[in-house]
């Protein structure tokens, strides 16, 4: 926390304008053994971009924008200062090397934001929340980590923690007056405000599935028997070619993968190879690979050749014994060539991969499939991650202990331990149960110079 630490901001490569930052006490002194404008650094208006040269040595690298943002009103809290430059990878190397010549240290992934977090800029919801920005690829992933930056779940959270703090404080007052038991119209005042806690954990805790879905999409694989149009699916869906479309079977024999934004819901796409019997080893390695993805499936996308009788379909009975994690659709592709009778009592999806026809209704069959059929996904603006959830179901044991404690009249120590517990896991959703270990794994994440 004693060093001035500095990085490159901006993504690696070339573009147009390139951003390198630098946090500490020594940010001003730094910047300004390379900076030269009309004023030195520590004169500079705070906020306020001023033009000015970098230096090295006598030599100048490139024309720059600086902003200096002063403690504690700044990003991290401490001094900052920002460079704008030209986006060359060499010119802006140059400029971070200028800088840690003269006394800064390169930062770690993640260590503005664990500084802003040290700095009680924010809570650890938040400081979770900046990557959740920056790595969301739809509208409602990108409004869920907004509200959460903002600070909507870290509110939700400190009301959890302040409703835990009453009641153990309510125990402890039972346990400095040993002579005291507490009385029942006392106990069911705890019990009513120990189910408000449990109701809201529960709550949170529901939010969990749709967090996994809008951080990491929903694993959407693509099956069926060879040549029923799978890969002229993954087309469709993606409008434009990303996999060979061919009529000879055994096209596909690796697993393609693709994000689409589906009703502002991430789907990762999974083509994969056909199933059927066959003594080609690299087609039965893509079968393995396919017996594999569906295992980790969220959701199934089963194609058939409507066209065809059903019994006619290869790999029906293969795909029989496959065992999968998530929920199937059916999917009765070529309907252009006229629907085969025996598939019409088949609840599933009808479409033509040639023609188009039929997508709209595949995409609001996969986002109902993919949100439980809830019809209000749009609302998903809290999304707890796995961290936050892993905390609160431990909170939830902690509060439903001290329940069984309560209602069975057991001393207030014992009741008073479990809430204590109860109120830790909730603080580490948070951070006010700091930890190494746990700022760790979640700053190790971030990008280098966030």
């Amino acid at each position: 926390m004693n060093d001035t630490i500095a990085a490159i901001s901006t993504p690696f490569g070339e573009g147009a304008i390139a951003v390198l930052r630098l946090s500490g006490e020594r940010a001003l002194e730094i910047a300004g053994e390379v900076f030269r404008g009309k004023r030195t650094v520590t004169e500079l208006v705070p906020r306020v971009q001023h033009f000015g040269a970098v230096m090295e040595g006598g030599r100048k690298l490139d024309d720059v924008l600086l902003t200096v943002f002063r403690a504690p009103y700044s990003y991290t809290g401490e001094d900052v200062v920002e460079i704008g430059c030209h986006g060359g990878v060499l010119v802006t190397r140059r400029i971070l090397e200028a800088l840690l010549q003269n006394g800064a240290r390169s930062a770690e992934p993640g260590e503005f934001t664990q500084r802003a977090y040290l700095h009680h800029k924010m809570d650890l919801t938040q400081a979770e929340a900046v990557m959740d920005l920056i790595g969301a690829q739809t509208d409602l992933a990108l409004r869920a980590a907004s509200e959460q930056l903002e600070g909507r779940l870290g509110e939700r959270i400190r009301g959890l923690r302040e409703t835990f703090i009453e009641l153990l404080a309510h125990v402890e007052a039972y346990i400095d007056f040993p002579d005291e038991d507490i009385d029942p119209a006392t106990g069911e005042a705890l019990l009513a405000k120990l189910a408000a806690a449990r109701a809201e954990i529960d709550a949170l805790l529901a939010t969990a599935d749709r967090g996994r879905v809008l951080r990491e999409g929903v694993r959407t694989v693509i099956y069926g028997a060879p040549n029923v149009g799978k890969s002229s699916l993954l087309n469709l869906l993606l409008g434009h070619e990303r996999a060979i479309v061919s009529a000879r079977p055994g096209t596909t024999r690796d697993v393609i993968e693709e994000t689409i934004n589906l009703r502002g819901l991430p789907i990762r796409l999974i083509d994969t190879a056909g199933v059927r019997e066959s003594d080609d080893e690299v087609e039965r390695e893509g079968m393995k690979r396919t017996r594999r993805e569906l295992e980790r499936a969220d959701l199934a996308l089963h194609v058939f050749d409507a066209s065809l009788p059903p019994l006619d379909q290869a790999a029906v009975q293969a795909l029989e014994s496959f065992q999968m994690g998530g929920t199937a659709l059916a999917v009765l592709n070529k309907t252009d060539l006229g629907e085969h009778p025996e598939w019409r009592t088949v609840e599933g999806v009808r479409l033509s991969c040639l023609k188009g026809e039929g997508i709209e209704a595949l995409a609001e069959a996969i986002v109902a499939r993919a949100t439980g059929g809830t019809a209000a996904h749009r609302d998903w603006s809290l999304a707890i991650n796995a961290r936050h959830a892993d905390c609160l179901r431990r909170a939830h044991g902690f509060a439903e202990a001290g329940r069984g404690a309560l209602i069975g009249g057991l001393s207030p120590e014992f009741v008073a331990e479990e809430l204590r517990g109860a109120l830790d896991a909730v603080g580490e959703v948070v951070g006010k149960a700091d930890s190494e270990e746990i700022l760790g794994k979640i700053f190790s994440t971030f990008c280098i110079g966030k």
